[in-house]
């Protein structure tokens, strides 16, 4: 099946994985710019009523640029909405992505057909996260038009599935639009991701590492210091399994391999002294291929030469 027009023509197959708290429109509009779909979750813009100011800085700046670069036009970008209980700006938030038109909306932790509705209503498309093969076939039934395969490693909360296993799961069922998570950090991995039967790749932990990122500058050394081993996953911040880097749990005075569990119905983002949006760091296990800060636009430069470069190594024909 055939990418939706709105998934189609980017510089390379990539959507730019919204961050909590980390994303923010700076890193959008260069993520767009430089030709990659970009996101952020809607609860990033707080108060509730900084959303729309949000919304519309970036589309106009977007289409500032493409009317100064017809023949390079920006990519679109996301909204992530967290479809759960706990998010009460759910409605007022999908409220302003109808008014500005947000082409992608990216729905996490549930799915629900109003929102879907608004977003085809306007011409828009929903793309929801899943974590195993159950999660994609109910988003589907509710009418998310693709889903994102969340797998093992992926950055925040993630599952706990191979994704060689996990696409090919949904593959035997569904030819729609399908993205990848975990671990993909290099333009190689991208390639992989599209081997294996996705159509694009969700990158996250890489832009932590970017000068527009949202992020403390101990945040952004820890990704660029890290490797695979320095990520722990464990449900106690949020509820919901996810992986965080090692240094921030320590720096919190817990002990990393010792634990315990949390309560998954309460999806509180930390308790007492430690919260999870301000103490604890996201990650994914891919940030071994990240060996410094640099401008957004930099990484997906990056990310385009080692794309044409695997693709020049494992399909000479297709890449000439």
């Amino acid at each position: 099946m055939a990418l939706p027009p709105i998934l189609s023509g980017l510089r390379i197959p990539v959507v730019a994985a919204p961050m909590f708290i980390i994303s923010n429109p700076d890193l959008v509009i260069a993520q767009c710019k430089a030709g990659i779909v970009g996101s952020f979750p809607a609860l990033n813009a707080r108060p509730a009523e900084e959303l729309p100011r949000w919304l519309a800085r970036i589309t106009e700046e977007l289409d500032r640029h493409n009317q100064a670069n017809p023949d390079r036009p920006a990519a679109p970008f996301a909204v992530n909405q967290i479809v759960h209980r706990s998010n009460d700006r759910l409605m007022h938030d999908m409220e302003a992505c109808v008014k500005f038109r947000v082409p992608i909306i990216i729905t996490s932790l549930g799915a629900r057909e109003e929102v879907n509705e608004a977003a085809h209503s306007y011409g828009g498309i929903t793309l929801h996260d899943v974590i195993n093969n159950a999660f994609a076939r109910k988003a589907i039934e509710k009418g998310a038009d693709g889903l994102i395969a969340v797998a093992w490693g992926a950055g925040g909360h993630a599952g706990r599935l191979s994704p060689f296993a996990f696409i090919q799961e949904i593959r035997q069922w569904f030819d729609g639009p399908l993205l990848l998570s975990g671990s993909i950090a290099t333009g190689g991995a991208v390639l992989a991701a599209q081997a294996m039967g996705a159509d694009l790749a969700y990158v996250g932990s890489p832009f932590i590492a970017t000068r527009e990122a949202r992020a403390s500058d101990a945040y952004k050394q820890a990704v660029v210091e890290g490797g695979a081993e320095d990520i722990v996953y464990t449900n106690l911040f949020t509820g919901v399994h996810g992986n965080y880097l090692r240094r921030s749990i320590e720096n919190a005075g817990l002990d990393p391999d010792n634990l315990p569990q949390s309560d998954p119905s309460k999806m509180n983002f930390g308790s007492g002294t430690v919260k999870a949006w301000r103490d604890i760091w996201g990650c994914g296990q891919g940030i071994g291929a990240v060996d410094a800060v640099r401008p957004a636009a930099d990484l997906v430069d990056r990310l385009a030469r080692e794309y044409a470069q695997a693709l020049a190594r494992l399909c000479p024909a297709r890449a000439g």
